[in-house]
């Protein structure tokens, strides 16, 4: 990472750390929401963007984090913070096993795939055999953490910076993840998958792998969507949040880590910018938004600014180089 890019992500840190103490408690909550979908979509990106893998059904992952998040909260007394690692390794081994047998599907088969995976995963948790752990239609109502240690932050405020503090982390790990072995093996399965095992690239291994690590992203932010809105029920994870996930990764701009966080602030607030200009209408204020950014960005809104930041540093150095 160059020094530019090292002090640009300082300074967005350090607007994200004083974002709570300017805006409404309500504010806060959407920002934290925000911060959650960015966990997700960087997740997907990581499977989609980076590994060439579509996927239609990781809102059922979110919802398998969400779950193991709420019923280790309101079963067995477990908390909050300590949901997410339980969430992760949860998803990760599921991610995984989905991914053995769906290395023998490619493209449009493999998003069928995962499209049956979330049509089904909410009638399963509807299912009376469960309803002792899942709460059944009723869901699993759950409690807002205070902030601990006597810090001088309401509810809403704390469980935005703890959000915070993991989104980075993720983020993190994401980059180191990308940019190693795994990233450059992700990238050559994806640009040519025979080249690939030419090479001695494990594409099996990798492929699952990134289908695994990718679920573990979504159910982080499941379990932090979860512990956020205090509430999970079947219906919250139908398929919408799926094609929401996807758009939100489109939109942000495919295999790009700051995309996931374009892509988040689009499918938090634009649907409510929807709603404020036509309540009649909403869906079909935000389908008229989601073509014209794809319309004018078409390598999302990520690309669009590392093009616009590259002409404008390509226009100082012609200035600077006349005399």
């Amino acid at each position: 990472m160059s020094r530019r890019q090292m002090i640009v992500v300082a300074l967005v840190l350090l607007a994200a750390c004083m974002l709570p103490f300017v805006v409404s408690n309500y504010r806060t909550f959407q920002f934290t929401l925000a911060l959650v979908y960015a966990i997700a979509l960087l997740g997907l990106n990581m499977l989609t963007g980076y590994n060439g893998q579509i996927s239609l059904g990781h809102g059922a992952f979110y919802a398998i984090g969400a779950y193991t998040a709420a019923i280790l909260m309101d079963q067995y007394g477990v908390p909050y913070w300590a949901t997410i690692p339980a969430a992760a390794v949860v998803c990760l081994i599921a991610g995984f096993l989905f991914g053995l047998p769906a290395l023998r599907l490619e493209g449009l088969y493999l998003a069928l795939a995962t499209f049956a995976l979330a049509v089904s995963l909410p009638a399963l948790l509807k299912y009376h055999h469960l309803e002792q752990w899942t709460g059944g239609v009723q869901g699993i109502v759950l409690l807002k953490p205070d902030a601990p240690f006597g810090l001088p932050l309401n509810p809403d405020q704390w469980l935005y910076f703890f959000t915070l503090a993991i989104t980075v982390l993720m983020f993190v790990l994401a980059w180191n993840i990308l940019r190693g072995r795994m990233g450059h093996a992700m990238v050559a399965i994806r640009d040519q998958h025979i080249a690939a095992e030419a090479m001695g690239i494990h594409t099996a291994m990798v492929k699952s792998m990134t289908f695994g690590i990718s679920a573990m992203y979504t159910g982080i932010a499941g379990a932090l969507g979860a512990i956020a809105i205090q509430f999970v029920a079947p219906d919250s994870f139908n398929i919408f949040v799926s094609i929401m996930l996807l758009v939100g990764v489109v939109i942000g701009g495919l295999a790009s880590i700051s995309g996931a966080i374009y892509g988040a602030l689009f499918i938090q607030f634009v649907p409510n910018i929807a709603d404020a200009i036509s309540k009649a209408a909403p869906w079909a204020i935000f389908g008229i938004f989601l073509l014209g950014f794809v319309y004018v960005m078409p390598m999302g809104i990520a690309g669009a600014v590392r093009m616009a930041v590259a002409r404008l540093t390509r226009k100082a150095q012609n200035q600077a180089a006349k005399p």
